[in-house]
């Protein structure tokens, strides 16, 4: 993946918003998500992996996004939800990739 994605990695914000195309990923949330006698019994992991490009470099997010998409199945998250949005005032496409995890409490 690290030769479709030149802009770089990055987590919460890009180093450099000039370079594309880019990968930034953040935790959507991690919170309990089932409950059995007023305890929590389990709870998810939500990531959202945002793709950015620009006309020049918009023909690598589909090979990006399934990279992302076989790597985030792999460990075990699966897709909930994708956006493809583009922004006017920047002229950048920004595919948006929503996973979702589940994992059960260890007893105490």
């Amino acid at each position: 993946m690290n030769e479709l994605v030149t802009g770089g990695i990055h987590n919460l914000t890009a180093n450099d918003v000039n370079a594309f195309p880019r990968v930034v990923f953040y935790e959507l949330k991690d919170a309990d998500a089932g409950y059995a006698d007023n305890k929590a019994y389990c709870f998810e992991v939500r990531f959202q992996m945002s793709i950015f490009t620009q006309a020049g470099t918009r023909r690598f997010e589909t090979p990006i996004a399934d990279e992302i998409d076989n790597l985030m199945r792999s460990i075990g998250y699966s897709r909930y939800d994708s956006q493809p949005l583009y922004e006017v005032d920047t002229k950048v496409y920004h595919k948006a990739m929503r996973y979702v995890k589940g994992y059960f409490k260890e007893e105490e």
